[in-house]
């Protein structure tokens, strides 16, 4: 559900109490622990913290108009997401660490590729979150994100492993093909 909230204190005045005082409190672990080359703005209708222009001008690849998303802080139809590039962006070993360190809390994980879903604030290991936020600062992210970037399409290229089971699925469409040659 995005938002057309221009500004976070329009962003957070439109939502419920409840919903409010879970986002703010996670807003503040956020910027307790964020790298100063980060910045806090609106973006694509979330609570957005990006990599600004100074730091990065080349900006996101997908919107170069946009600064480099860096994590979002977002008020959903039935729940709250942060999605954490950063976490994402370091490819297995990020996911890896974020999820061990999360187990150490003792909460549940309601986690897809960078989204931490949750419905209070309770849910949330907020400690971890903001050693994730300290984990990563602009460089690290920046020298990443650099390094994924194919300089000649100006896509990401893939870093995850393929799976077995979406291996499986392109095996037969190459031999489709080389049987038509």
């Amino acid at each position: 559900m995005q938002s057309r909230a221009t500004s976070i204190p329009q962003y957070l005045k439109e939502l419920p109490d409840d919903r409010r005082t879970a986002i703010e409190a996670v807003r503040k672990v956020i910027l307790a622990n964020l790298d100063g080359d980060i910045e806090e703005g609106m973006q694509y209708g979330m609570i957005g913290y990006f990599v600004p222009y100074r730091v990065f001008p080349q900006g996101y690849h997908c919107k170069p108009k946009q600064p480099l998303p860096y994590a979002c802080l977002a008020s959903q139809k039935n729940y709250m997401s942060l999605y954490l590039m950063s976490v994402y962006g370091e490819g297995t070993e990020g996911e890896n660490w974020f999820r061990r360190e999360w187990a150490k809390s003792g909460k549940k994980l309601d986690m897809g590729k960078s989204c931490v879903r949750f419905k209070t604030v309770d849910d949330l290991a907020l400690d971890v979150i903001g050693a994730a936020f300290r984990r990563v600062g602009a460089k690290e992210y920046v020298a990443y994100y650099t390094s994924i970037i194919d300089p000649e399409t100006g896509r990401p290229r893939s870093t995850r492993p393929s799976t077995a089971k979406s291996a499986k699925k392109k095996a037969p469409a190459k031999k489709a093909a080389a049987k038509k040659k």
